[in-house]
């Protein structure tokens, strides 16, 4: 009998599998990670919206700091400390823009770690959003 679909490729062995999921977890987090951070104050990275100004005062996640992916520079960061983690969220897994803003904070010699779902995996947690205005659409209006 042939193996299934599953098995065609085995399984790897404990060291493999040890060195991957570490690996993974080391640049990745999930909505309920960071949900339980924050509902026990146990939160020791900076959550960042890396959407657009928008699409963050539409609906984000309470507690979040917005810089979109293009505007990601060391100039922006300065105000935090060098070994400040970021955790990075965009739209969802239909999304590569915390991907992309993961790559520009790695670049810039900051720990960064992906929220795995993002908007759409908070919402599917059902966990809820905050709506704001952004200070720059504000300005723009007066």
């Amino acid at each position: 009998m042939s193996p299934s679909p599953v098995m065609t490729i085995a399984a790897a062995d404990r060291s493999a599998t040890l060195a991957h999921f570490q690996h993974l977890l080391a640049v990745e987090t999930d909505c309920a990670d960071v949900n339980r951070a924050q509902s026990e104050g146990t939160v020791d990275f900076v959550l960042l919206d890396v959407r657009s100004e928008a699409a963050f005062a539409a609906g984000h996640v309470a507690g979040a700091t917005n810089i979109p992916t293009a505007s990601l520079s060391a100039e922006r960061l300065a105000a935090y400390p060098a070994d400040t983690t970021f955790v990075v969220y965009c739209a969802g897994p239909h999304c590569n823009g915390a991907d992309k803003a993961a790559l520009r904070l790695a670049e810039l010699d900051r720990p960064v770690k992906k929220m795995i779902g993002g908007v759409t995996g908070w919402l599917d947690e059902g966990l809820s959003l905050t709506a704001t205005e952004s200070t720059t659409r504000q300005e723009s209006l007066t």
